[in-house]
């Protein structure tokens, strides 16, 4: 009997980094399933799950988990690419209101914590020899403030945290957890991010066999970066 493929949970899948995330592990010969607000049961194939999801709703994220364990099986790479913000001004950021920062905060650290305690469930029942990896995708947030990103900042502050916690306790259970940064050559934060970049990122600490550096700062084309660690937007 051959062997069962892997299997990719993509949370969040724009058409740049997730699609790009994708695409690549597809490449890999894992069987990919993506989830997604925009994204339709009817449009899954036999090696692709679309997972209608709003990740607005904790409980979203444990439906989509038991959709792909039941259709591919138990997932060995979790993506959570997943951000939400709501501007405010430069100078009040506390006219966000309570609603909005509840929306956003449940997107960018609820969530995430849950799927990251889903992924770690599923962990647990797959052989040494699968990758057991969940990467966070992040931004510069985590170390540094920038106008009107209030409740991002705090979101992936928070992950950051998570993911960090996560890195130490479960290292010698060969569970590894990345929280991802794209920046500049110089460190600074890039806006416009690039999908394939990522992708390419990630599939390589899909396959490293150790934990590496839990804050995955990275220069396109160059990969991991290491930069001070908190970054000084010029005034």
């Amino acid at each position: 009997m051959a062997a069962k493929s892997p299997v990719v949970l993509i949370l969040g899948a724009g058409s740049n980094v997730g699609q790009a995330v994708a695409r690549t592990f597809a490449s890999k010969g894992y069987k990919v399933a993506l989830a997604a607000r925009s994204l339709k049961d009817a449009d899954s194939t036999d090696d692709q799950l679309h997972i209608p999801s709003d990740f607005s709703k904790t409980e979203d994220v444990v439906s989509a988990f038991a959709k792909v364990k039941k259709v591919f099986g138990i997932p060995s790479v979790v993506i959570y690419n997943v951000s939400a913000v709501t501007f405010t001004p430069a100078d009040d950021p506390f006219a966000l209101s309570l609603a909005d920062f509840s929306r956003d905060t449940t997107i960018n650290i609820y969530s995430a914590f849950v799927a990251a305690q889903q992924a770690v469930s599923g962990f647990a029942q797959l052989p040494a020899s699968a990758a057991r990896t969940f990467i966070y995708t992040g931004n510069v947030l985590n170390v540094a403030i920038l106008p009107r990103f209030l409740s991002q900042g705090i979101g992936k502050s928070g992950a950051a945290h998570m993911i960090w916690a996560a890195s130490a306790a479960y290292q010698d259970r060969g569970y590894q957890f990345y929280y991802a940064d794209e920046r500049k050559a110089d460190g600074a934060p890039k806006y416009r991010i690039d999908g394939p970049a990522h992708a390419d990122l990630y599939w390589g600490l899909a396959n490293s066999k150790t934990q590496g550096p839990w804050m995955q700062t990275f220069v396109q084309g160059v990969g991991y970066t290491k930069f001070d660690s908190m970054y000084k937007p010029l005034a």
